[in-house]
């Protein structure tokens, strides 16, 4: 993995992300070495070459002074980890540039939210209560969450399916013990099934399985989101998904565009509503989701 030195590491949102509640996004990465076929780092403007790795080797240091000045005019916000990058690859067990960045976020008492697949997030759950006691919360989010949230991803619970979808990352049930590790720590925490696949883990069936198991290992919420094809994301996806021939079809009605049809949307969020309802599980971190 190369090492490069950036200017900036804080990017600030032209408004706060109603699913995710972030003002802020910081990536201590380039790059990722899940390899998740449908992953938008390999379209559209995030395009990236699949093994163009790159370790931001200054990140904890630039963050800090750009920080120190948002704090100083108490601009406080929840900061995302890992909206385009996975922030706790491999390579971090040995970098520990995230684990110096959750320190920065700390020490200016700024809320956090981890996005990852990896369950090597567990080692910091230390720094992300310290986080959670320290951070400074928007007057509107006072009382109503927590200021340090590890959401964890995937697209499926089927360990098999999972291998062949997100081949480099941890299987589903690796995933599912790091929140129950999480939760019984006493962190907030939850699971984003995003995206669920067409055809192979959107079905009723597999939505309630998937909801359920979050439910058991304590998820704090769970969220659920359509495929999205942007860019040249859409032929390689397509591609990679020859592996069931029959299926072809279905994916090119749907995703006529980059996007998903509105009825298939609809549908799909018809039916999370009715399952996170009939199991008791918040839908969306505040519980507000709505279609």
């Amino acid at each position: 993995m190369d090492e490069v030195r950036v200017k900036s590491v804080l990017n600030k949102h032209r408004k706060r992300d109603s699913w995710f509640l972030d003002d802020y996004s910081v990536n201590p990465y380039y790059g990722c070495q899940f390899s998740c076929i449908y992953c938008y780092i390999r379209g559209g403007k995030y395009a990236r070459k699949p093994n163009e790795l790159a370790a931001k080797i200054n990140a904890p240091e630039v963050l800090d002074r750009q920080l120190r000045r948002r704090a100083s005019r108490k601009e406080y916000g929840f900061i995302a980890l890992g909206t385009s990058t996975e922030p706790y690859m491999k390579v971090e067990r040995e970098l520990e540039i995230t684990r110096k960045v959750l320190s920065v976020i700390s020490h200016y008492r700024f809320p956090v939210h981890v996005l990852t697949k990896s369950t090597l997030v567990t080692r910091d759950s230390d720094l992300l209560l310290e986080v959670a006691g320290r951070a400074s919360l928007p007057p509107d989010l006072k009382g109503r969450v927590s200021g340090a949230l590890v959401t964890v991803s995937m697209s499926t619970v089927d360990e098999e399916l999972a291998r062949f979808l997100e081949p480099g990352a941890p299987p589903p049930s690796e995933r599912l013990e790091a929140l129950g590790r999480l939760r019984d720590e006493g962190i907030e925490a939850g699971v984003a099934f995003i995206p669920v696949i067409p055809f192979l883990s959107d079905g009723e069936d597999e939505l309630r399985r998937a909801i359920r198991e979050a439910k058991d290992r304590g998820a704090s919420y769970v969220f659920v989101g359509a495929l999205t094809l942007p860019g040249d994301l859409k032929r390689t996806f397509l591609r990679a998904m020859e592996r069931f021939p029959e299926l072809i079809d279905g994916y090119r009605w749907i995703f006529k565009g980059g996007y998903p049809s509105k009825e298939y949307q609809s549908r799909l969020y018809s039916k999370t509503i009715s399952i996170c309802s009939e199991e008791g599980v918040r839908l969306g971190i505040l519980g507000e989701i709505v279609p």
